[in-house]
């Protein structure tokens, strides 16, 4: 008869191998699913587009609010990634931003954002998240100024909320891709 794990024991334990992997499943059912349908998605329709049973996905996210959580983190991961690539790039400034926009674009799929009509969570962690990617656009538009080829007035939020844009297609656009990577040119060059 073995003995129950120890909290110790819980807290270090690293997850099983078909946990993560049903973890990632459902992160990425979900975020087809909440992109298709909005937040209010059946919980049922997650669990069976990521192939596991309604109490697989309850196990790793009790709530609705927790699922919706765990997208938005995710989320701001992806565009945390592009903004430390843009502030360890040596490339100029513009092509920093550029670089970052393109992440952005290609990511597009991936993200569940309240600047792309996702849920605004209110979450300390992406409070945390949202001032580092400030910081990091901070560092490359600080970089550009004294390169003199970023504008005095341009600000994080202005690549922010240009990021967020160019990274949601409008609807009966042929080639968005392709349109958005032009609109992001023409940002930098202005």
């Amino acid at each position: 008869m073995s003995e129950a794990p120890t909290d110790e024991q819980r807290v270090t334990r690293r997850p099983r191998s078909d946990a993560a992997a049903n973890r990632e499943r459902i992160l990425a059912a979900a975020t087809i699913a909440v992109r298709r349908d909005g937040g209010r998605v059946p919980m049922a329709t997650i669990a069976q587009e990521a192939g596991v049973g309604i109490g697989t996905l309850y196990r790793h996210y009790p709530t609705r609010p927790a699922l919706l959580t765990a997208l938005t983190l995710r989320s701001f991961h992806l565009v945390l990634e592009h903004a430390r690539t843009a502030a360890q790039s040596d490339e100029p400034a513009p092509a920093a931003l550029e670089q970052f926009f393109e992440r952005t674009i290609a990511a597009r799929n991936e993200l569940i954002l309240p600047l792309h009509g996702g849920p605004v969570v209110d979450d300390d962690k992406i409070v945390v998240l949202q001032t580092e990617i400030r910081n990091l656009i901070a560092q490359v538009l600080a970089r550009g100024r004294s390169e003199g080829t970023i504008r005095p007035d341009a600000t994080p939020i202005d690549i922010i909320i240009t990021g967020a844009m160019l990274a949601q297609p409008l609807p009966n656009t042929a080639d968005w891709d392709q349109l958005a990577h032009r609109q992001a040119r023409y940002f930098i060059a202005g």
